[in-house]
């Protein structure tokens, strides 16, 4: 039985715009936009909660199946071995590091167990200061702990192209391991690690995995989750 469960938030749109983000979606279909309470769930289970908070990537962007991406394959790999987790997909496409801070708080209205952080690529790719990615993630990495000092983190590394300028881009990428030391949070050290840059992974936009490619990630993924996993249920 599926027991992946995804949120959707009721007027996100008009939130973001209130907090100043002007920035597009990464698709003009206005179907892929729509923000409705149709899918929200909140569940009753009493496994573990790994909550992925995270932008089209870990939504399944371009997905013909969205049990193609790969929390969704977490999920799978879980069930398989028995562990008693149960998986949040919290992606939304177009989703920058300031859309995540403002809709932090709807999604720690539950207990969650492990927090997987997975934004900063949609800053890196708009060219935003990287000053303001690194204090939005650490924002977020704050609330969570403050919403609950148990819960696990997990900091997902991006790395984008060489658009910005050289400088620009190994700032960015340093951002995620210098983070991670610094709050003492586990690294996934690139999500997309031997995917991004692959053509025959990725879809036609060059950006975003496709089934073959999301299998990829799940493993990355799973190299680094189930390590938290076992640390967690020994203590």
């Amino acid at each position: 039985m599926c027991k992946i469960l995804k949120f959707s938030y009721f007027f996100i749109c008009l939130l973001l715009i209130s907090c100043g983000d002007k920035t597009k979606k990464e698709t003009e279909n206005p179907a892929e936009e729509e923000i409705s309470l149709q899918n929200t769930a909140v569940t009753t289970s009493d496994n573990d909660i790994i909550l992925f908070f995270g932008d089209s990537l870990s939504a399944g962007y371009g997905l013909d199946n969205e049990e193609d991406a790969f929390p969704y394959l977490i999920q799978q790999k879980l069930d398989s071995l028995q562990l008693n987790y149960t998986v949040v997909n919290s992606g939304l496409s177009g989703e920058t590091t300031s859309g995540g801070k403002n809709r932090l708080d709807w999604v720690l209205t539950q207990q969650v167990d492990v927090f997987v952080l997975e934004l900063g690529a949609n800053d890196g790719l708009r060219g935003i200061p990287l000053s303001e990615t690194r204090n939005n993630l650490q924002v977020i990495i704050d609330a969570v702990i403050q919403k609950n000092a148990e819960t696990k983190i997990i900091l997902a590394g991006m790395q984008i192209p060489p658009n910005m300028g050289q400088d620009y881009t190994t700032e960015f990428r340093n951002i995620f391991p210098e983070l991670a030391e610094k709050n003492k949070v586990a690294l996934i050290p690139f999500l997309l690690d031997k995917v991004g840059g692959i053509p025959e992974l990725n879809q036609g936009d060059g950006i975003h995995p496709t089934i073959e490619g999301h299998k990829i990630v799940a493993q990355n993924v799973w190299n680094v989750l189930q390590h938290v996993i076992m640390e967690k249920d020994t203590l």
